[in-house]
């Protein structure tokens, strides 16, 4: 699997190739998440979008026209992948997201700024809020999940050790009782190693028919990331952090507007994984 580093990009399966990327940090305003910080910056400001908490679902107001980034701040003291996705799409390789697709890959404690779909290893196209058919899953025939963005965050995998055990004194007819249970052991841990389906990344239970915005595939700017390795912990995600985002006056019609989640104090910076790369969209 590849993978992009905040300085990096991951990619499928367990084993990921990395994109390593130096991105720009910000200040943190209105992040949410456990095992990272996700908060929506507008890049005209710099400032982070209040983020609005109803009925158990995450909310920001975006504006047609401007142009927007994800930033993300690993909370863990090791490095973590996180697979992201933008309307559905997923925005390193523009596949219909799940969760076991490349991503970026974070040091600890990294924070970085994720500001477009990933062109190739230079380049992205610059995320900008517009009016949903003028979105990039519109024009790609994919408008189900307008509206959300989507983080699965994985752990990286350990080193395992064997245990050093003394070599066993067994009689004749104990050796083959022996060699049976460990068979089983071995069925048994193969067993649990095998990997099960995921669900896609990608938001099943729609609040909103019509969302009044999506995003844009915008210009082309130049964003440099790097490759490094990156194994899974786990196929299963440790946090698949969700953010919703519409209209101001959508927001305030539905009465999702009130009070903002409270800002959280700031640490660092991340890394993505190499593959294949956002296509342009129909012209």
């Amino acid at each position: 699997m590849h993978a992009i580093r905040a300085s990096s990009l991951f990619r499928q399966p367990l084993l990921a190739a990395v994109l390593l990327a130096g991105l720009a940090a910000s200040q943190q305003a209105g992040a949410v998440g456990t095992t990272m910080d996700v908060q929506v910056i507008d890049r005209s400001t710099g400032h982070s979008l209040p983020v609005y908490a109803h009925q158990g679902e995450y909310w920001i107001a975006g504006q047609p026209g401007a142009r927007y980034a994800i930033g993300v701040r690993n909370l863990q003291g090791s490095r973590i992948l996180a697979v992201m996705s933008v309307d559905g799409v997923n925005i390193v390789t523009g596949e219909t997201a799940s969760t076991l697709q490349d991503g970026y890959v974070f040091d600890p404690h990294q924070y970085s700024e994720i500001a477009g779909w990933r062109k190739n290893l230079r380049e992205i196209a610059a995320f900008h809020f517009t009016q949903p058919r003028h979105s990039y899953a519109s024009k790609t025939g994919r408008p189900d999940d307008i509206g959300v963005i989507g983080v699965a965050v994985f752990p990286e995998r350990r080193p395992v050790y064997p245990p050093i055990r003394p070599y066993p004194r067994v009689m004749p007819q104990d050796g083959e009782a022996a060699a049976g249970s460990l068979r089983g052991q071995d069925s048994a841990t193969a067993e649990a190693a095998r990997p099960n389906a995921l669900p896609p990344l990608r938001d099943e239970a729609r609040v909103q028919k019509s969302p009044g915005l999506g995003t844009g595939h915008g210009e082309r700017e130049s964003s440099e990331v790097g490759t490094t390795r990156f194994v899974r912990a786990s196929n299963t995600p440790a946090e698949v952090i969700r953010i919703r985002y519409d209209s101001l006056a959508n927001l305030k019609a539905r009465g999702i507007i009130g009070q903002p989640v409270p800002p959280r104090p700031v640490p660092q910076q991340p890394c993505p994984a190499a593959g294949g790369f956002v296509p342009d969209p129909p012209r």
